[in-house]
């Protein structure tokens, strides 16, 4: 997880300096709050070792960075051990996104790199 972290720091630093979004770890209390707020949020299940994840992260990086998304809360759960939101949320694979719109779930996709398809799943926070 630390990796990751620290790969999307890098993306975000370096390769996007002029864009500011919300994507920060898997936080419970943030993450409640968030979705309780009723804006958009999108929880990526992520696993260091898995390569579906690794190939998503620039797209997510890249989808991200659009102004429409600029108010899109976006959190990173470690699929090994968020164990508890992985219950709650119904999830079996890593490398799943799960999009909620009005404190509600609204889409999710799990696999999925293709840049078209994961920014028409992001597109359903809106």
């Amino acid at each position: 997880m630390l990796r990751r972290l620290c790969l999307l720091s890098f993306i975000f630093s370096f390769l996007l300096p002029a864009v500011a979004f919300a994507v920060v770890s898997f936080d419970k209390t943030a993450f409640e709050k968030a979705v309780a707020a009723g804006g958009p949020v999108i929880v990526h299940f992520h696993a260091d070792w898995c390569p579906t994840c690794k190939a998503q992260d620039p797209i997510v990086a890249q989808i991200m960075a659009e102004p429409k998304f600029k108010d899109v809360r976006l959190f990173v759960a470690d699929f090994d051990t968020e164990k508890g939101l992985k219950k709650a949320l119904r999830v079996n694979v890593q490398s799943t996104f799960v999009v909620f719109k009005g404190g509600k779930e609204a889409a999710r996709s799990t696999g999925q790199t293709a840049r078209e398809a994961i920014e028409a799943t992001f597109a359903k926070a809106l």
